[in-house]
């Protein structure tokens, strides 16, 4: 795309034909980094520029844009399989923007080992450390949740609060979030309020089993017949480890709607809305303002 010497811009002029040569879907296109900031096609296409550069091969005459230098058609004249990092090492230059900052081969969070290719740039590095201290964090939690030290009643106010977190009920008015009392309770343990009139109310059954026993089609139907014993159209369902595949097409066929959150789905909630956890560090992440270095005044 740019042995002919011209300067290109790498959105569109170098995306756009890269794009159609590698036969890219419009699903392709459009998936994004877990930022939802840039798509990764995008980002990845800068970031080999950025390589290139970094190689010499490429040089950046403006914003934005990129031209092949004479050393960059010296590596094209040898005809080479692939460019990918192993063949940019051979560049000093490269080599020494490589080592500053480079990662183990495997990020080693607690129990959950994940393993990073040598072809991630720095962006997805970060992602992929971050999906890795997230899945040990919320594997932990559901460990906690699942111990017998853990008091069900804990458990009963933790997805009352988890809910309010979410938006359910009101985030000034705790009264419409409560947990029924431990006796006389007809199989609800939870509450919601949707106005102040409780007329719109989401009622709540929570379960604290050890992750190999799982909830079963009985149970749903004992938390169905609570609901039509208040009058309520819709419910959740939480539980610390499973439901049977007979629990899950009980619900799908009656009218009521009833929610399913199992063990895991439970822990990424909690994960999503703090519940449990408290803020390590802050890390910013930050880019270059191009347009600050174009020497305008």
């Amino acid at each position: 795309l740019l042995e002919d010497g011209n300067v290109r811009r790498i959105v569109p002029e170098i995306t756009d034909p890269l794009g159609a040569q590698l036969q890219l879907t419009p699903e392709d296109h459009a998936q994004k980094l877990q930022s939802g900031v840039q798509t990764t096609f995008v980002n990845r296409t800068h970031w080999a520029t950025t390589y290139l550069s970094k190689a010499g091969l490429l040089s950046r005459p403006s914003r934005g844009r990129v031209q092949i230098t004479d050393a960059g058609r010296a590596a094209l004249a040898k005809n080479p399989p692939r460019i990918d990092v192993k063949f940019l090492l051979a560049y000093p230059s490269f080599e020494a923007f490589r080592t500053k900052a480079k990662p183990k081969s495997e990020v080693d969070v607690g129990t959950v080992g994940v393993p990073i290719p040598e072809d991630k740039n720095p962006e997805e590095l970060l992602y992929t450390t971050y999906d890795a201290l997230r899945q040990a964090i919320e594997a932990d939690m559901l460990d906690r949740l699942q111990a017998p030290a853990y008091p069900w009643e804990a458990f009963e106010r933790l997805v009352v609060e988890l809910l309010g977190a979410m938006g359910y009920g009101s985030s000034t008015d705790t009264t419409r979030l409560r947990v029924t009392k431990l006796t006389g309770d007809e199989g609800i343990d939870g509450i919601i309020d949707q106005d102040k009139l409780g007329l719109d109310a989401v009622y709540i059954q929570a379960k604290k089993y050890q992750a190999k026993t799982g909830v079963g089609r009985p149970a749903l139907q004992a938390f169905a017949g609570s609901l039509e014993g208040q009058r309520a159209s819709k419910g959740v369902f939480f539980t610390t480890s499973f439901f049977t595949g007979e629990a899950e097409e009980y619900v799908r066929r009656i009218s009521r709607r009833i929610v399913l959150i199992d063990g895991r789905a439970l822990a990424k909630l909690m994960y999503e809305y703090g519940i449990g956890l408290r803020l390590a560090r802050t890390l910013p992440v930050k880019q270059i303002d191009e347009a600050y270095f174009e020497g305008d005044v």
